[in-house]
């Protein structure tokens, strides 16, 4: 089918108006697929790895590390992803689900943490998986990329380096570039949300107040990108200039679409972290309190047992 030069090769571009049902069918990409299954089966072997040895591993977290893994996997492996190659508005959700939505639920299931746990030692002397992942955490490279001074700008450029240069173009016109950008999405949403969920251990955290200033750091460009192509005259990318006939799209209403949704959508991550970073506090607040509390359980005990025995001693003393 002709898709005016623009549509990936071998991908279907003449496709029915989107319905629910036929949306979800498969008809995605096998190497999503195949990572999604990857991760499911690695993060189960971890759980059961620690459930084995008595060990306890909180739900909460095993499922929302499954749900990210399921939206990444509704976004990438059903014809959703057919219907983000030749509609805007459907590719924005995907670049939104799995750079805001996917790398939340994912991080909120502590995966670095269960591979720690549950990746046995190597022994002294030798280097296996988790030593080397111990060493990742340490090393220079990774301080680098979760310092905010990269990842805020890596989530602005990942915006408008990417859909007002001709890049965007180039990567949608192969089967391969399309993968590298939609990795490219999760993994810089990956590395921006990091440090600042502060689930997982890593070389950057800063205080929660930090944490909350380097959210909101990003979100405003976020919106302003959304913004952008709702305001924009003509379209911002040729990808999408003469979608298929039987989709009965216009290519700017769907622009504008897209903006929309870029532009909601800078909310939702804000709402979830601002969420977990409270509770995240809160309880931080609560375990200091218990501590100070045995603590000066502890000294009170000790000065009630210093006292008895200044006492005793005075009585010893009045025998004698």
């Amino acid at each position: 089918m002709d898709h005016g030069g623009h549509g990936m090769p071998g991908m279907h571009t003449d496709l029915p108006p989107f319905t629910l049902g036929r949306g979800l069918a498969f008809g995605g990409d096998p190497f999503f697929l195949a990572g999604c299954v990857l991760l499911l089966v690695l993060y189960g072997w971890g759980v059961l790895r620690l459930l084995s040895r008595g060990d306890r591993w909180p739900v909460g977290r095993t499922v929302s590390f499954a749900l990210g893994v399921l939206t990444v996997g509704v976004t990438m492996c059903t014809r959703l992803n057919d219907y983000g190659m030749v509609m805007f508005s459907v590719h924005m959700v995907q670049h939104m689900i799995l750079s805001m939505l996917s790398p939340l639920l994912l991080l909120l299931g502590a995966p670095v943490t269960l591979a720690l746990r549950a990746l046995p030692t190597a022994g002294p002397g030798r280097t296996g998986p988790r030593e080397l992942l111990v060493k990742l955490l340490h090393s220079r490279y990774l301080r680098a990329v979760t310092h905010p001074a990269f990842t805020i700008p890596l989530f602005i450029a990942s915006l408008y380096g990417l859909y007002f240069t001709p890049l965007f173009d180039t990567l949608m016109g192969s089967r391969a570039g399309h993968i590298a950008m939609m990795v490219h999405f999760l993994l810089v949403g990956l590395v921006f949300f990091w440090p600042i969920m502060g689930v997982d251990p890593g070389p950057h955290r800063p205080g929660y107040v930090m944490r909350m200033l380097e959210l909101f750091a990003g979100m405003p460009f976020h919106a302003f990108f959304g913004i952008a192509l709702m305001m924009a005259s003509g379209p911002m990318v040729t990808a999408f200039e003469h979608p298929a006939a039987s989709l009965g799209v216009d290519p700017l209403g769907d622009q504008t679409t897209a903006g929309g949704i870029a532009w909601a959508f800078s909310e939702i991550p804000s709402v979830i972290v601002l969420v977990a970073l409270l509770f995240q506090w809160y309880t931080s607040e609560q375990r200091q309190a218990r501590r100070k509390d045995r603590a000066a359980d502890r000294d009170g005990d000790a000065e009630l047992v210093a006292y008895n025995a200044y006492l005793a001693s005075l009585e010893a003393r009045g025998r004698g």
